[in-house]
């Protein structure tokens, strides 16, 4: 499968951004699909990851509250809608898939797409 983030921008502290994440190639369905986060040389930031049918999501404590993460398999997109965005959120966003459990790890997933950068500014 193949994935690729959109929606990022630049934005002012307190704004809210909807990124998606379209994928190709293969049964969306089949997938859990994880959000995560990179900024500068830090590692990479597991978000929040959902199920293949939707049906189970989980957070990280960080974002819990403020990021919802949904999909919609007849599109073949999922989405994390961000919310109270704050500087430090700035990052550019991954989506990844997997077809096993919706972990919380980087190496949960085996496919990534390219990110979106989200600048939030104070």
């Amino acid at each position: 499968v193949q994935l690729q983030a959109s929606g990022g921008g630049l934005v002012q502290a307190g704004d809210s951004v909807l990124l998606s994440c379209s994928a190709s190639g293969d049964t969306f369905d089949s997938y859990a699909i994880g959000w995560f986060r990179q900024a500068g040389e830090n590692e990479r930031e597991f978000l929040a990851t959902i199920s293949w049918g939707g049906g189970r999501a989980d957070y990280a404590e960080s974002v819990k509250g403020r990021f919802t993460i949904s999909r919609d398999n007849t599109k073949n997109t999922a989405y994390l809608q961000m919310n109270n965005l704050k500087v430090e959120d700035t990052a550019v966003y991954y989506c990844a898939a997997d077809m096993l459990d919706a972990g919380v790890e980087v190496g949960d997933y085996d496919h990534w797409g390219q990110g979106t950068q989200v600048t939030v500014s104070s």
